[in-house]
């Protein structure tokens, strides 16, 4: 049962004839304390209420009302609802607890939405024993990603759980934890997989092409501009969009997301025609979003849009009783890769794989398994051979002089300087473009430019 609390007849109306619409038993209040009371009877399941119930307009009534359903339950999602829409009341209305904000007018599409996906989450807070692997396995699509540490079987868990919804998904973690994986297996087990999958590295665009790339450009818009070109968001409709590095995002760029994600509507550069979307939001990142929040440097009320659920992927350091599963599986896939049906690790190099600290993670260690093989003439890795590849990458030539005048361009050189970089960082941005003293959307452009894989 939805329970609407508006003083506005029209409203309850309106509200109550798209809900039954769309499967919904709905009931109504037109003030708080009916509210309060039709709680109390039992047998609702989600509200949706109004921020005001009189001639004010400071939207503190839902805030009130808000605060009391959460005190006498506190496991009922709450949508708010208001003509009196502020980024300040959302974001208020959020901390307070409540699962989602909607403002007048609505798009009807975005209340079913929301109600949904608020109902299927509050569904999912039920308590559950821990998962087996077998058991993960057996409900869906998680191969991909090996390992049988708890953190990771909890994420999983979660993952799996949250794909059959349309909730926004943040997945956050250190580089190379597999967070695309994550991204891909929320597509994969949920509603929309026979739609697109678009992947968008918002580290690696500039803030002069942002609204170009995401949203796309009619002819004309700039000098390029030859014709008409969708951008990733129209790309993605009827599928999934994944923000990869969503904490990277320039300040200008994050208003500018935040209205597709709240009205699933952008208009394209150049154009005054508003289109409409259908997407499902997925973002990844491997920065802090809440101190950044804190340091003004992302906005709060972003963050909410992108954050209904959090998975969090631990440190490869944090599960070392999953590399020897993972360092089998990269060796089995080497022997179908390389045709040698004999490569294997001995015992003394599992060892040393366990005992490294991989800053890189999964993907780190996944490039020293792979340059092993491909340095050594035996079919059996030892300890040595993990150790020389590793050491002819990190330390190998380090010393060495510049080349001879006239030997390598320019190009040539810094190329060359980016990739000795980005072996030694295990492909972790962050640290290759400190070490470099360039910003990560400059490396992204160099990286475009040298066709360097990321």
């Amino acid at each position: 049962m939805i329970l609407i609390v508006d003083d506005d007849a029209t409203v309850i109306a309106s509200l109550e004839l798209l809900l039954r619409r769309a499967g919904f038993r709905t009931m109504s209040a037109t003030g708080p304390e009916a509210a309060l009371a039709a709680i109390a009877a039992g047998g609702v399941e989600l509200v949706f209420q109004d921020m005001n119930f009189s001639h004010a307009t400071s939207g503190n009534e839902g805030l009130e009302l808000l605060a009391a359903i959460r005190a006498q339950r506190s496991d009922l999602p709450v949508v708010l609802i208001s003509a009196w829409g502020s980024i300040e009341l959302a974001v208020a209305g959020m901390r307070r607890g409540a699962s989602d904000f909607i403002t007048k007018p609505w798009s009807n599409e975005r209340v079913v939405e929301a109600v949904q996906t608020a109902l299927s989450l509050a569904r999912l807070k039920d308590a559950s024993p821990d998962p087996s692997r077998a058991e993960l396995d057996a409900r869906g699509p998680v191969a991909s990603i090996v390992g049988s540490d708890p953190a990771l079987l909890r994420a999983l868990d979660v993952a799996l759980k949250v794909a059959p919804t349309e909730a926004s998904v943040l997945i956050t973690g250190e580089g190379g934890t597999g967070k695309e994986l994550i991204a891909e297996l929320l597509h994969e087990a949920g509603r929309r997989s026979r739609g697109p999958f678009v992947k968008v590295n918002l580290g690696g665009l500039s803030t002069s092409v942002f609204e170009s790339e995401m949203f796309g450009h009619v002819r004309g818009a700039f000098t390029d501009a030859r014709s008409d070109r969708k951008g990733r968001f129209e790309a993605a409709s009827g599928g999934t969009i994944f923000l990869d590095e969503i904490g990277d995002l320039d300040s200008s760029c994050q208003v500018k997301l935040l209205r597709v994600l709240q009205d699933r509507t952008f208009e394209p550069l150049g154009s005054s025609e508003t289109r409409r979307v259908d997407v499902r939001v997925l973002s990844a990142t491997n920065r802090d979003l809440r101190s950044a929040v804190a340091a003004g440097a992302f906005r709060e009320d972003l963050l909410y849009r992108l954050n209904l659920i959090s998975i969090h992927l631990p440190a490869l350091r944090e599960r070392r009783g999953d590399i020897r599963l993972l360092a089998e599986h990269f060796v089995g896939a080497l022997r179908r890769a390389m045709g040698r049906g004999g490569l294997a690790l001995t015992p003394a190099a599992s060892a040393w794989l366990e005992d490294e600290p991989w800053p890189g993670n999964v993907r780190q260690l996944r490039a020293t398994i792979e340059r092993a093989a491909l340095l050594s003439d035996r079919d059996r890795l030892d300890a040595s051979d993990l150790a020389a590849g590793e050491a002819a990458v990190v330390w190998g030539r380090e010393r060495e002089a510049l080349p001879p005048v006239g030997a390598m361009t320019l190009d040539e050189i810094e190329r060359a300087m980016i990739e000795k970089a980005m072996r030694h960082h295990a492909g972790n941005i962050t640290h290759v473009a400190e070490a470099l003293g360039v910003t990560r959307a400059a490396l992204y452009r160099r990286l475009k430019k040298f066709g360097l894989a990321t």
